[in-house]
């Protein structure tokens, strides 16, 4: 048997593995969108309270990558270990919304401390899978991303098969994400996972400096933000766009009376989870035609969707659906390829803080875009706000083109 027979079962076992675990710990991520109509007709919860929920979780990822990035433990320790731990403190902290006041500054802070921890799953489960190789990267990251996405679409199937008993679906992702954590124990670091030294001081600043002077990486994460402008806020609103425009569908009469709260999550569901299942074909793509060449094309086609679902806000429930499902598809496939070219970039042994420290940037951002979303709509209107999020790839789609132009990526 040749080495590259050899090291295919643990490969494929292992990526197996960590797609569920990210699966299972990602599905925390939206449960307070997902459960959202719930807990404010429980409660009486405020637009910004409401609001909060869902940026918290952002905010409390941004502080916890920070900190990785700081401590360097996606570099210095197994970063297996730093998933389970993670992954086992964020169930627990969802779970204690079962015990806590509903939309209480409690409750957001459990959100933030969620976030926190999932920043130990999400770049600790990339660093884990490009290990495993260096030409198809781009598929490595894809299929986390993908999985990512699976996993923040589940919170909106639970809340549907959980019917109004918003606890249900807090209960149900907890344990989902409490049996990940144990999924990814069964994973093996591959042959190009490179650990540095424990006993190295924790954050080296010229790994974190590549960042800026390595105009690869720098292009590469002026992308990144680009699509984390309009990433998050399209996710964690989506179900609240549709079900807006389908209202306004109905009441004109343009399309025939339906459930809109039940289409609008039906609708979310679908927009996320296909986008998901498109991120592993996108990577077998980049991996052949260049990782900056797929991401602008990715981008293109998430401006033109995001541009027509502007354009058709309030039209027939069926046109709307179909344009916000292709901005699901295209809107986040694009993610893994930002992240697979700064694995190529960046020096071995920092590639883990420097993915960590992309995601906290792009995550920093996207707490601002969560919060301000709603606001935004209740101003000047939901087709504007809409217009608004598309000027992300826009920019993301220059910034590839001066990549492309650098050096053929």
């Amino acid at each position: 048997m040749d080495s590259a027979s050899a090291v295919s079962g643990p490969k494929a076992r292992t990526l197996a593995l960590l797609c569920l675990a990210e699966i299972g710990a990602m599905s925390l991520w939206f449960v307070s969108a997902a459960i959202l109509p719930e807990m404010t007709a429980e409660a009486g919860l405020s637009e910004a309270r409401g609001a909060a929920l869902s940026t918290a979780v952002q905010l409390g990822f941004v502080v916890g990558a920070i900190g990785f990035a700081i401590a360097g433990l996606a570099d210095r320790l197994d970063p297996r270990r730093v998933f389970f731990v993670s992954a086992l403190v964020a169930a627990g902290a969802n779970a204690l919304l079962l015990a806590t006041p509903v939309g209480g500054d409690l409750q957001i802070a459990l959100r933030g401390l969620t976030g926190a921890c999932l920043a130990g799953v999400y770049p600790v489960g990339m660093t884990i899978a490009v290990g495993w190789g260096d030409r198809d990267r781009g598929l490595l990251v894809g299929l986390l991303v993908g999985a990512l996405t699976l996993g923040s679409a589940t919170p909106h199937l639970i809340a549907l098969l959980g019917g109004v008993d918003w606890r249900t679906t807090v209960a149900a992702a907890s344990i989902v994400c409490a049996t990940s954590a144990a999924l990814a124990l069964g994973t093996r670091l591959g042959p190009h996972h490179k650990r540095r030294d424990v006993g190295a001081r924790a954050l080296d600043l010229a790994a974190i400096r590549v960042a800026w002077t390595n105009r690869r990486v720098r292009l590469a994460y002026a992308g990144y933000l680009g699509h984390m402008w309009e990433l998050y806020a399209f996710w964690a609103w989506c179900g609240a766009i549709a079900t807006a425009s389908f209202s306004i569908a109905v009441a004109n009469g343009s399309s025939a009376a339906l459930d809109v709260e039940t289409a609008g999550r039906l609708t979310a569901f679908a927009a996320i989870a296909l986008g998901g299942l498109a991120c592993v074909p996108l990577g077998i793509v980049a991996d052949r035609i260049g990782k900056a060449r797929a991401a602008r094309a990715t981008m293109i086609a998430s401006a033109l969707a995001g541009t027509g679902a502007a354009l058709a806000f309030g039209g027939p429930v069926w046109l709307m659906a179909t344009l916000l499902v292709l901005w699901g598809i295209t809107i986040i496939p694009d993610s893994a390829q930002f992240s697979a070219l700064v694995a190529d970039a960046a020096p071995a042994d920092a590639v883990g803080s420097l993915m960590t420290l992309q995601t906290a940037l792009g995550f920093a951002l996207t707490a601002l875009t969560v919060q301000v979303t709603p606001a935004l709509a209740a101003s000047i209107g939901w087709p504007l706000t809409l217009a608004a999020m598309v000027l992300g790839p826009a920019a993301g789609v220059e910034a590839m083109r001066r990549l492309i132009k650098l050096d053929g990526a």
